[in-house]
This record gives structure tokens, C-alpha cells and sequence, in this order.
């Protein structure tokens, strides 16, 4: 009689490790070595604050997952921020949809939310999702259901001055309809600047075990259509780490990153013994060299109109950000000091 046994038994009884040791085995896998002692956090401009966090939580001995998480967290949770979390710009509707994922080297292991509402921190929902369920991502009301049964409390995250720039933006739209602007011409060049924007934070951590981790949350194209979802939420657009070799995320526009693949496509470069910075630029390169099939998204001379920006660390402690165009920095704590380093880039702008 043959024994049944289910998924969690499976899981429970290192089984699955057993066969994951088995496949890590290969030339690939082997190619990095362990580097014990060493611990980098690396992160997009704006998490500065997290890479900050996060290496103080290494310190005191915490999972790399955990901390990023947290570090991660300040930006999501600051109502002056419009590009996370409370405070992030809202869709057409004026409705905050948020995004988000994560990814434990370890276990090799993630999880991610998508357009859920009224939920500040969608990275610690992204985490539950890879914790407790069976599940990689959940979107929508399903998302919402799932982080309130999980003890999560609903709460408007439009914040007045996040409205007050979305309804300035409706105002502009057209002089066609009904929507008239105020006398002030106060917002209208921050408007003007938003409308082409997007936001996004993503932090990737090797910890002093030589683990790796990475989280990536957003909320997203400002003013997007209801429903939109970009790369931060897809693992191996947004982010991807795999602890053999290294871990790597994303920001900018998702739509060229996802149609890419590019988190996942550096970490294979990584994998073939590109430095992080050669990495992250070769899928550069790959991103411009599809878009050319994209001509809307190009300028007069064939150049990206958009720009994309990756963060990558590798498993000897080797650390890279790099962007399309100049001008970008990124933030790195390497345990001694946590500053912003200009990013290594593919064009100048004229």
C-alpha cells in the first residue's frame, strides 16, 4: 500500500532541501564561494533610511529578510514620501494601489502582493504571502482579504497633499471638460514633473552568513490607470536573488523590466562571472536593444525615452547600481559607512 503524503510533509521533512541540494550541485552554482563575515546593503536612492536600518538590524544578528523588510518599512510608512506607501500618489481615481515583493535566499523562497489598497507596509503582507501560503502572489481584494485575516487594520492612504496634487493633475488634464484649476500656479511645476514620474524603493542585502535577501515596493506610475500593475511585484522583473550567486531589484519603468525579465537576467550574468556593475549594464543593453521594438518609447535617435535602474550585490560582497542615463545615485551601507554613490550609466544626456 503506498503512503500518501501531502505538501506540508513534504516540505517539513527536508525532502525538498534534500533534492535543492542535489540540483546546486552543478558548475554554475558552484562558482561562488561563501564569504563569511562581510555584509553589504544596497538600496535605491531613496533608502538611504533603510540601508541604515537594515545594516543595524544585521548587527544585531536579525535574517536578512527581516531586515530589509524593516528598513524598507520607514519609507513606506513616511507620508512625506509620494512614491511607497502612505503618501504615494494615487492612480486616476485617486485611489492608492500599492505593490511588492520579496525574496529569501535561503529558502529560495518569495512572495508578492499586487494592487492592494489600504494597507501601509505590502512588503510585511509580500512576506506573510511567502510564509504562509502555498501561493507566490495575490492581488487585489484577495490581497486585502488575506493581509486583514492576517490582523492588518485598513486606512486611507491618500494623504491630503498626495490629493491635493492628484486633483491639481485632473485640473490639467484637458480644457475640455469641467475640471477648472485654482488662480495658484503653486503645484503646477511639481504636478508637471509628477505626471512623468514614478517611484519605487529596493533594497538587496548579503548578510555576514553570506545570505542573501532583497524587497521591492511601490505604488507604482503616478496616476495610472486602476488596476496597473509593474514589474515590482513580478520576481525576476523586480527583484530576484538566488543564494548561490547573488541578489539583484529594480527601478523605473516596469514595463521594459518585465518584458525583460532583467532582476533575474543579472543575476545569471552574475552567475557566468560579470562583476555586479557589468551585470546590471549588460541587461541594460538587452532592455534598449528590445525596446527598439517599442518605438513609441523611443526618441528621434532611437534612444530610450525612459529610464531603468538596477542594485546588485554578489555573493563575495561586490556591489553595483546602474542606470540608462547619468545623473542617478544609489545607497549603499557596507558596514562602514552608509552613503549615495552615483550610479554607473549607458548615455549622457545632451
Amino acid at each position: 500500500m503506498k503512503t500518501k503524503i501531502s505538501r506540508r510533509s513534504f516540505i517539513k521533512s527536508g525532502i525538498g532541501a534534500g533534492t535543492a541540494a542535489i540540483f546546486s550541485g552543478g558548475k554554475k552554482g558552484s562558482g561562488m564561494q561563501r564569504n563569511r563575515g562581510k555584509k553589504v546593503v544596497i538600496s535605491s536612492a531613496n533608502g538611504q533610511r533603510a540601508t541604515e536600518k537594515a545594516m543595524q538590524l544585521l548587527d544585531e544578528g536579525l535574517d536578512p529578510l527581516d531586515a530589509v523588510i524593516a528598513g524598507v518599512n520607514i519609507i513606506e510608512s513616511d507620508p512625506e514620501d509620494m512614491t511607497v506607501g502612505y503618501g504615494g500618489l494615487p492612480n486616476e481615481d485617486g485611489v492608492v494601489e500599492l505593490d511588492a515583493s520579496v525574496m529569501h535566499g535561503p529558502t529560495h523562497n518569495g512572495g508578492a502582493v499586487a494592487s492592494i489598497r489600504n494597507i501601509k507596509n505590502p512588503s510585511k503582507v509580500a512576506k506573510l504571502v511567502m510564509e504562509r501560503t502555498a501561493h507566490a502572489l495575490i492581488v487585489g481584494r484577495g490581497a486585502l482579504r488575506f493581509a486583514k485575516n492576517h490582523g492588518f487594520k485598513e486606512e486611507n492612504l491618500l494623504t491630503d497633499r498626495a490629493r491635493k496634487i492628484w486633483l491639481k493633475h485632473k485640473e490639467q488634464l484637458s480644457d475640455q471638460d469641467f475640471w477648472y484649476p485654482p488662480k495658484s500656479k503653486k503645484l503646477e511645476s511639481r504636478v508637471r514633473s509628477f505626471v512623468e514620474s514614478h517611484g519605487t524603493i529596493n533594497c538587496c542585502v548579503l548578510d555576514a552568513n553570506g545570505d542573501l535577501a532583497s524587497v521591492t515596493t511601490t505604488s507604482g506610475f503616478f496616476f495610472k490607470i486602476p488596476g496597473r500593475v509593474g514589474d515590482s511585484p513580478i520576481i525576476g522583473a523586480g527583484l530576484y536573488v538566488d543564494n548561490d550567486v547573488g541578489a539583484a531589484g529594480s527601478t523605473g519603468l516596469g514595463e521594459a523590466n518585465i518584458l525583460t525579465c532583467g532582476s533575474n537576467m543579472v543575476v545569471e550574468f552574475m552567475r557566468d562571472g560579470f562583476s555586479p556593475e557589468e551585470a546590471c549594464l549588460r541587461a541594460l543593453k538587452r532592455i534598449i536593444a528590445k525596446s527598439k521594438l517599442w518605438p513609441e518609447r523611443l526618441d528621434s535617435k532611437g534612444l530610450p525615452r525612459f529610464d531603468v535602474n538596477f542594485y546588485a550585490v554578489n555573493k563575495k560582497g561586490e556591489y553595483a547600481g546602474t542606470a540608462i542615463w547619468k545623473g542617478r545615485y544609489y545607497s549603499v551601507n557596507d558596514g562602514k559607512e552608509n552613503k549615495l554613490k552615483p550610479s554607473a550609466y549607458l548615455f549622457e544626456r545632451p
